[in-house]
């Protein structure tokens, strides 16, 4: 049988939508354009021909 008491002892409210936002947008979190950026920058530039 479920304990109520022990399961609100467990339990943590959710972020409000702006404090959720700020949590996430707080991170240093590495995206797909990050990477690509570091693939190109590892990348041998090929001078242009004229």
């Amino acid at each position: 049988m479920i304990d109520f008491e022990e399961e609100l002892k467990k339990f943590h409210p959710s972020l409000e939508v702006e404090d959720a936002e700020e949590a996430i947008y707080n991170h240093d979190l590495t995206d797909m354009v990050d990477l690509l950026i570091k693939m190109t920058d590892k990348q041998p530039k090929a001078e242009e021909e004229e």
